[in-house]
């Protein structure tokens, strides 16, 4: 009876310590389409293992695991503290998280990242292109939009990700998929999350959207424009169960859950198909 009782009692605080964790649709009923950067939103499951840990203007994401985890994105210099106390929210230790990841080296999302190396002692992982960008915390000159940004705080980087890197921490492996166009050094992220035997194949695009500053021209740059489609190109084409963007409007996230469909098969290949038309549209301004 003793024996029973001890479990019993495991049980009951187990489940008293396991955290109520928010919806996908309260986050939304919190936030607002293209938000503010620093608003905070309550953290939400996507799906298994990855969580969105973000504002309700600029996305983080969370890939857990036993033996640590992976953070993508860092948010704003002022987004850094509320992406952590979302994950502490959540259950998980800041201080558990083995690499911080980018997509793009812009301010609004990677500036928060010096914070949470702090916080965390995280390997920051980077592109070649993008690793002198974090380390100075300015933006690159040849950045479409170099000059259009405040400068953020440097952070360190550990280790470059070249090609299409894998980024590995126990069970979780995070395929690095280089896609320039918004940014020099800008990453998409695609791996697979499971609930029980329900696995999902997860990308989380880039913004790869052709804003630039007034005297730019993409069409001065053939090499860095071919670059530019080939990493739409590869966004169309790789398998993609949940998309997901750096600004959570910018893959329509905020119609998907209200309409219960997070999970689409087209939601990729329709991303990269709008931003490839922005790039045609873009490229036919500059000739005209």
């Amino acid at each position: 009876m003793r024996n029973v009782l001890s479990v019993s009692l495991l049980a009951l605080a187990a489940c008293a310590a396991e955290p109520d964790i928010p919806s996908a649709e309260q986050w939304a009923e919190v936030c607002e389409p293209w938000d503010e950067w620093d608003k905070p939103g309550p953290p939400f499951r996507i799906h298994g293992d990855t969580y969105y840990v973000g504002t309700c203007g600029i996305a983080a994401i969370l890939v857990t695991g036993e033996q640590g985890h992976i953070l993508i994105d860092g948010g704003s210099r002022g987004g850094g503290p509320l992406i952590e106390a979302n994950i502490e929210a959540l259950g998980f230790r800041v201080r558990d998280v083995d690499f911080l990841l980018h997509t793009h080296e812009h301010f609004d999302h990677v500036g928060g990242l010096a914070y949470l190396q702090r916080q965390s002692r995280g390997k920051l992982l980077a592109s070649m292109d993008a690793a002198p960008v974090l380390e100075s915390g300015i933006t690159a000159s040849n950045d479409p939009q170099a000059g259009m940004h405040d400068p953020f705080e440097p952070a360190q980087v550990s280790g470059l990700i070249t090609g299409e890197g894998n980024v590995t921490t126990g069970h979780l492996t995070l395929t690095a998929i280089a896609t320039p166009g918004h940014t020099p050094g800008a990453l998409s992220w695609q791996w697979q999350s499971c609930e029980g035997e329900d696995c999902l194949t997860i990308v989380l695009m880039d913004s790869l959207s052709p804003v630039s500053a007034d005297d730019y021209r993409f069409s001065d740059h053939p090499e860095y424009l071919a670059a530019y489609r080939e990493g739409l190109s590869r966004l169309m084409d790789i398998p993609c169960d949940i998309a997901l963007t750096p600004h959570p409007a910018g893959s329509r996230m905020f119609e998907r859950i209200e309409e219960n469909t997070l999970v689409g098969l087209d939601e990729c290949r329709a991303y990269a198909a709008k931003q490839l038309q922005r790039l045609d549209k873009r490229l036919a301004e500059e000739a005209g």
